[in-house]
């Protein structure tokens, strides 16, 4: 046996360096991993508190709705009833709180409809896409389509 390990150095300087390696591990994640990780799953318990002081851009459908109920009825059973107002309309938390504080725009028709309906190879053969410059001829997409209920 002791001639099996006459040339140990080699496996003390392994070994030490295997320590080494693993103690600066533990104090790396020690400094590196904040103290309330893991209370509540596989995240920073603080960046719920984080998130909720960042300020509310987006107001919601429902909110959007609760005022603009003639557009709700129109949006019902339209191809556009799942797409949320704030997709074309921009983010209006602010108009939600006070309408006077932020009177939105009408978004510019064509080039918002051809953001999503223009013809891609990946998009599915369900989807609605158009070439625009085939399909118009040069009209606005609200010509034909009404932007809340986008039949002909």
């Amino acid at each position: 046996m002791k001639e099996l390990f006459k040339d140990k150095e080699h496996l003390v300087r392994a070994a030490g360096l295997m320590v080494v390696g693993m103690i600066g591990f533990l104090v790396l994640r020690g400094v590196l991993i904040p103290a309330d990780y893991g209370e509540l799953g596989h995240y920073r318990a603080s960046a719920l508190d984080d998130n909720r002081a960042v300020p509310l851009h987006y107001a919601g459908r429902a909110v959007c709705e609760s005022c603009h109920d003639d557009v709700a009825e129109e949006r019902a059973g339209g191809a556009h009833q799942r797409v949320g107002c704030e997709a074309c309309h921009g983010a209006l938390f602010v108009h939600a709180e006070d309408p006077d504080a932020l009177v939105p725009e009408l978004p510019s028709v064509t080039p918002l409809c051809v953001s999503c309906h223009a013809a891609r190879v990946a998009k599915p053969d369900w989807y609605p896409q158009v070439e625009p410059g085939e399909h118009s001829g040069g009209e606005a997409c609200d010509e034909c389509h009404m932007p809340h209920a986008p039949g002909i």
